[in-house]
């Protein structure tokens, strides 16, 4: 096709998953969506009816799954997985990290957190935006000329935004444009972005979760 095909790649953050022990899930098994989480899925599939989806892919966790299962069924595609597009590693997976009763007040943990620019507690932020831009553009070539949406999760999604805007990639977690079930939308003129949009269409939904408030989302 021409250098100058328009494609947009909405990157698709999974909706709320259950999470009862409220620990930080990462990439193990088992976290599903909360019955609220279908229901953000659902919104978001809703607020792209009539756009021009000929692809979804999603990361491989149950939680990403389940995201993409509305917006498939919507436009009657099949679900493709890229491990690309996972969550991020931690050190902290599987342990509880509130503010002053998790992980974080443990000495035994703190060397761990020597290190916020690479980051010392996980996976580095430079492999995670260049894996997540690999996936965006894989997305792109998939549905070149139309739309495609990727499921992915909080982390990889911000650090992809800051990887395509050029800034730089370590910052404040609570700073994050990107809550549940929110579409953070990468417009191409061939292989270049000229455009992020950020909607957040089950934002209704996302104001009566528990997760949201207590920022324990991935």
């Amino acid at each position: 096709m021409s250098q100058s095909t328009k494609t947009t790649v909405h990157v698709f953050r999974h909706g709320e998953v259950y999470n009862p022990t409220k620990i930080l899930y990462g990439r193990l098994p088992d976290f599903h969506l909360s019955e609220l989480g279908h229901q953000m899925a659902k919104a978001a599939a809703q607020a792209l009816s009539g756009r021009d989806v000929t692809h979804v892919v999603a990361s491989p966790l149950e939680r990403a799954q389940e995201t993409a299962a509305p917006i498939a069924a919507e436009f009657k595609l099949d679900i493709a997985s890229d491990i690309r597009l996972i969550e991020s590693s931690n050190y902290f997976e599987g342990k509880r990290v509130s503010v002053g009763d998790g992980a974080f007040s443990n000495p035994r943990h703190w060397w761990v957190l020597r290190d916020p620019i690479t980051p010392s507690w996980g996976e580095a932020y430079l492999v995670i935006a260049q894996r997540m831009f690999e996936a965006l553009q894989a997305a792109r070539v998939a549905a070149e000329g139309h739309e495609a949406v990727c499921v992915s999760h909080q982390l990889p999604i911000w650090t992809l935004r800051r990887y395509v805007e050029g800034k730089r990639l370590w910052h404040d977690p609570r700073k994050r444009e990107c809550g549940l079930a929110s579409l953070t939308s990468f417009r191409f003129e061939g292989s270049k972005v000229v455009g992020i949009d950020y909607t957040e269409p089950a934002a209704h939904l996302v104001a009566l979760s528990a997760t949201a408030k207590t920022a324990k989302g991935a």
